[in-house]
This record gives structure tokens, C-alpha cells and sequence, in this order.
């Protein structure tokens, strides 16, 4: 095999907490990780020799302050790859957005490479390998519904959640989750997330109970520098959905809707009026693409 096309896929937090900062920096979390069908698209081609990297976004850097220049990169002096390798990205999860879209993208180059290359590698030592590019790196491997702990990367997965809808709008604005972790002080959170609860809720099929236990503490951050957040979530309960909350880091906001006649006329009316960029509707998936 010489060519290979691989997708990446965006991924939401249907709930987030932070139990502690850690004397390494990083924060303790504990966090339901859901993957959406909201897509990347790489395109993997074996070369001579080397890592060259292109994209379809001029937002991008195509040396290593890519994600996906360091995994090939890691991939290759992990396995001794003798041959090189390009790699085209063409960028649809939005940038910046606490989709894990760079993660995910890391994530499907390091598959792809296992697949073009024949290394065999088991899917539970590629996402050991992956933590040195990322915490979200080996969720981004698995994919799924899956509880995350440690700093992301003790992961359990769980069943699929009931279907539903999945409508996401990202800001005008990028937040860095470097900005978001510092400004947290997690010593002063009072009211923690119900992720057991969310859990056990998932495990029984209740879309009503995962939903009621949504709840993000890093909005308290985000929000506060970014008040457009909380318009949008507002905006996305009164045309109809379930539930709402921050992805991640964000800025990025999705409602839940049971239904898809709902979803799709609340799509229509975020993509007429002003709070979001970017708008999306999708699915929760059990792949990682």
C-alpha cells in the first residue's frame, strides 16, 4: 500500500471536570468524551524519505508546530520507517475550538501510518505512544463514548449514547486551552460535575439523564473572558435543544437534540443571525474515523 485516505474526527465533552492541578502542571480530570461525524480528511502517501505537510488551511503551520508533523515524526523514529512520507490535510473540524481537532488529526496519522506501513502495532500501544503528543491524543485513537482520567489519558470506553443530534457553532473567536488551564483555579471549584451519574446514565440508554447531568467547569473561565458563549448556549435551549454546553476548552458550543426536524431548523436560524462562525450539525459516532 502506498496511498491512504484516513478521516479524523471532532470530538465533544459531553462533561468535563478538573479534580486538581498537578505538581507536573498538567490537571487532574475526569470527563465523558464523545466522537462526532464531523471529519478531517487525511490523505497519507508514502515518499523517499522525510515528512512533508500540507493543508487546505492557511491557519495551519506545516512543520512541527503540527500535530500531524509530530506524530509521523515520532512514528517514524519509533518504528525506524526508512521511507518517508506526505501527508494533505483537508480541515473541517473547526481550529482552535475544543474539538480536539488537531488531536484527532495526530491521531489518524499515526493509524494511517500503522495501516500503510504494515506495522501491526495494537490499538492499546499506539495510544500509549500517542500520549507524547497529546492528552486527547489516545481518546482521538479509540473513539467512541469513553470515560477519561488522569490528565485524559486513562480511558474507559462505554456504550454508545441514543441517538441523537449534535449541533455545534464556534464563535468568531479562538481560545488557547493554555490560556483556559492557567486561569483556572481549581481549588475554588464548589460544584463538581455529576460525571458518575452521566456514566451510569449512559450505561442505561437515558438521553434525558446524560443530558441533565451536562456541565463543563472550564466555562467558568471561558465565559467570563468570552460572554458570546453563554449567548449562544442560551440561544441554542430556546430553539429547542435538550441541553447545551462548552466543548472542551472552547469556544466552541453544541446543543443536544433528540430530534433531527428541530436540529435542522435551529441550524437554519444560527446560520442567519450573528453569535457563531461556524455552524455544524452531526452525530455521535463509535469510531474514530
Amino acid at each position: 500500500m502506498d496511498q491512504l485516505k484516513v478521516k479524523a474526527c471532532a470530538k465533544i465533552n459531553l462533561g468535563l471536570d478538573v479534580i486538581k492541578k498537578l505538581p507536573t502542571g498538567y490537571h487532574q480530570v475526569k470527563m465523558i468524551m464523545q466522537s462526532i461525524d464531523l471529519c478531517d480528511e487525511l490523505t497519507l502517501e508514502k515518499t523517499a524519505s522525510g515528512i512533508v505537510l500540507t493543508t487546505d488551511s492557511d491557519e495551519l503551520p506545516t512543520d512541527e508546530g503540527n500535530l500531524i508533523f509530530r506524530a509521523a515524526k515520532l512514528m517514524q523514529e519509533t518504528f525506524s520507517l526508512k521511507e518517508g512520507l506526505k501527508v494533505h490535510l483537508q480541515k473541517n473540524i473547526p481550529i482552535a475550538a475544543g474539538m480536539a481537532g488537531g488531536s484527532t488529526d495526530a491521531a489518524a496519522v499515526m493509524k494511517g501510518i500503522n495501516r500503510i506501513f504494515d506495522l501491526k502495532v495494537p490499538q492499546k500501544a499506539l495510544m500509549e505512544l500517542s500520549t507524547a503528543i497529546g492528552a486527547d491524543v489516545p481518546f482521538c485513537i479509540l473513539g467512541g463514548t469513553a470515560l477519561a482520567e488522569g490528565i485524559g489519558e486513562k480511558l474507559t470506553p462505554l456504550p454508545p449514547i441514543p441517538f441523537c443530534h449534535v449541533l455545534a457553532a464556534k464563535p468568531h473567536i479562538n481560545v488557547s486551552t493554555k490560556y483556559v488551564y492557567e486561569h483556572l483555579d481549581s481549588a475554588e471549584i464548589r460544584n463538581h460535575p455529576d460525571i458518575d451519574g452521566m456514566t451510569a446514565a449512559i450505561k442505561d440508554g437515558s438521553l434525558t439523564g446524560i443530558v441533565s447531568r451536562m456541565e463543563n467547569v472550564l466555562e467558568s473561565v471561558t465565559i467570563t473572558a468570552y460572554p458570546v458563549i453563554a449567548a449562544i448556549k442560551k440561544r441554542l435551549l430556546e430553539l429547542g435543544a435538550a441541553g447545551s454546553l462548552m466543548s472542551g476548552s472552547g469556544p466552541t458550543v453544541f446543543g443536544i437534540f433528540p430530534d433531527g426536524e428541530s436540529a435542522g431548523h435551529a441550524l437554519i436560524k444560527l446560520k442567519e443571525e450573528s453569535l457563531a462562525e461556524q455552524v455544524f450539525l452531526a452525530t455521535p459516532i463509535q469510531t474514530a474515523g
